[in-house]
């Protein structure tokens, strides 16, 4: 009996997690979709470049020589774009794709999260660096490779430029076109840009861990602190916790993020990860793999701080409800 109990109370430890994950990552993805539709527009190969001319001395006759250098509009210029072009429905462009895989996707995340968390515990140092660093990167595998198919749509979906007035294509059209072009294996590009990326969840998780143990190694330790109960204040802290480690992890593995949108794109010539690379590279210089980094930064550090924030006060309050 005290097993069917402990096997009850596992079960719904991670329905919690599994709840908890799909509404955190719902709540963010509906208050940030415009940002990542500029986002995923500065990424790809076809943004208009501006010419901006500069003049350059030194030449064979001693006159200056005036050279174009090619700069990518600002995020604000391409949301202008996009407004007057398209239109303001456009700036919500895959959001439907977004909505049916975020809810799984985070699900299955911090799931996978919380329960590989408990065999690593039992293999190293409990709640040590290491474990945050394999449970996060575990985690990440699985959720990448089940549902890359998914966002392959919302990419392409939010890269489809049409006029305004034009009818464009929804998620079930877009998923048929790319099954009828490019078959079961063009659900899959990208995917490897995607497994590059999970240095990035790591590098978060393990920054917001051990921010989260120092917030509440500072709780216990502080006078003030009235016993175990959570507050506006603890909160608000976890948000701060997790906006500085995702602000941090995506300024360390932004270029992924360009590389896999290059590899989503329709009839592309970026076909694998390196050869994506050094293409960009010799074409477009360096500074490429940070185009639409503030456009990332001002999405996903509010955005990570709604989903993680939201996960655990639905994780509190559920779970006392529980016992």
């Amino acid at each position: 009996a005290a097993d069917d109990d402990t096997l009850t109370m596992a079960q719904k430890d991670t329905f919690l997690h599994l709840f908890a994950g799909g509404c955190g990552g719902t709540v963010g993805a509906i208050m940030t979709c415009p940002l990542e539709v500029i986002k995923t527009r500065l990424q790809s190969s076809g943004l208009s470049l501006r010419p901006i001319f500069q003049v350059q001395l030194g030449t064979l006759n001693g006159t200056g020589m005036i050279r174009p250098s090619p700069v990518a509009p600002g995020l604000f210029q391409v949301l202008r774009s996009i407004l007057e072009k398209e239109g303001p429905r456009s700036l919500f462009r895959g959001l439907g794709p977004n909505l049916v895989g975020v809810a799984p996707s985070r699900a299955i995340y911090f799931a996978a999260y919380s329960k590989s968390k408990e065999k690593f515990n039992t293999v190293f140092v409990p709640n040590s660096g290491v474990v945050h660093m394999c449970s996060a990167g575990f985690a990440a595998f699985i959720t990448n490779s089940l549902m890359n198919p998914i966002w392959m749509v919302k990419t392409r979906m939010q890269l489809e430029r049409r006029e305004r007035g034009v009818k464009q294509m929804n998620a079930l059209q877009c998923a048929r076109h790319v099954y009828r072009t490019e078959g079961i294996c063009g659900f899959y590009r990208g995917l490897t840009a995607s497994y590059a990326g999970i240095s990035e969840t790591i590098i978060c998780f393990v920054i917001y861990e051990t921010l989260k143990k120092h917030l509440a190694n500072s709780k216990m330790a502080s006078p003030a602190s009235g016993g175990s109960e959570k507050e506006a204040t603890d909160f608000l802290g976890l948000m701060a916790a997790a906006a500085f480690a995702k602000g941090c992890a995506s300024c360390i593995a932004y270029p992924h993020e360009v590389i896999r949108t290059r590899l989503r794109e329709e009839g592309s010539k970026y076909k694998y990860f390196f050869q994506t690379a050094r293409l960009v590279a010799l074409e477009e210089g360096y500074p490429a793999f940070y185009r639409g980094l503030m456009a990332q930064l001002i999405r996903q550090i509010p955005n990570t701080a709604i989903v993680l924030s939201t996960y655990e006060l639905i994780v509190y309050l559920l779970g006392d409800v529980a016992k």
